[in-house]
């Protein structure tokens, strides 16, 4: 009965894979669940839709919060031990890539896809808004690109994608990646220790 009620806690994490700060969360939540007997949720949202909706921006419009973001998340990649390089053809365009994401959400292709995409766009440094680039990314992953196309020009998933960026900004995300434990929001990578302790304290 415990480890049920244990399992009952859960993370929703709102990201989008063109946030490197999304990428970074990503890097680090598989063992933080695994640490707090809790489930993630995962949710892809449109980011720029986010930042439409609710009048922010990427903190690389203002070049010198840009400069020490980039910084910032250096430090944070070599204190998680994980690749790390800023993309140079940031910022993206990742609605079809975000379909993608929505469109495996339950499939037994989530994970693989998700790590495809997220290390292709943060530590190969590749520019995802080539279609030729990411078929390639994807088939080296043994994801079935045609597959891909279909799924995600249907409706039902552009629907989705939409439902949740407007969810997100109903619950008063305005930007990524954010986290919900037991009602509560956390924004940013930075405030993973929260996110731990938060379910830590979850009864």
């Amino acid at each position: 009965c415990q480890e049920y009620f244990e399992m009952s806690k859960k993370v929703e994490f709102f990201f989008d894979v063109g946030s490197p700060a999304s990428y970074l969360a990503w890097t680090q939540l598989e063992s933080i669940a695994q640490r707090t007997n809790a489930k993630i949720i995962w949710r892809p949202m449109l980011l720029g839709a986010v930042f439409q909706a609710t009048g922010n921006a990427s903190p690389a419009a203002v070049p010198a919060k840009g400069a020490y973001m980039l910084k910032d998340l250096q430090h944070f990649s070599n204190i998680y031990g994980v690749p790390f390089n800023f993309n140079p053809f940031f910022p993206l365009n990742t609605m079809h890539l975000m379909r993608g994401a929505t469109a495996y959400l339950e499939e037994p292709e989530f994970q693989t896809y998700l790590a495809a995409i997220f290390n292709a766009l943060w530590s190969e440094q590749l520019n995802m808004e080539s279609p030729e680039v990411v078929a390639e990314v994807l088939t080296k992953a043994g994801i079935d690109v045609t597959d891909f196309m279909a799924r995600i020009s249907e409706t039902e998933v552009k629907e989705r994608l939409k439902d949740t960026t407007e969810e997100a900004v109903a619950r008063g995300v305005f930007g990524a990646p954010s986290f919900f434990v037991n009602g509560e929001m956390f924004f940013g990578q930075d405030r993973l220790s929260f996110v731990e302790t938060a379910l830590k304290e979850w009864s």
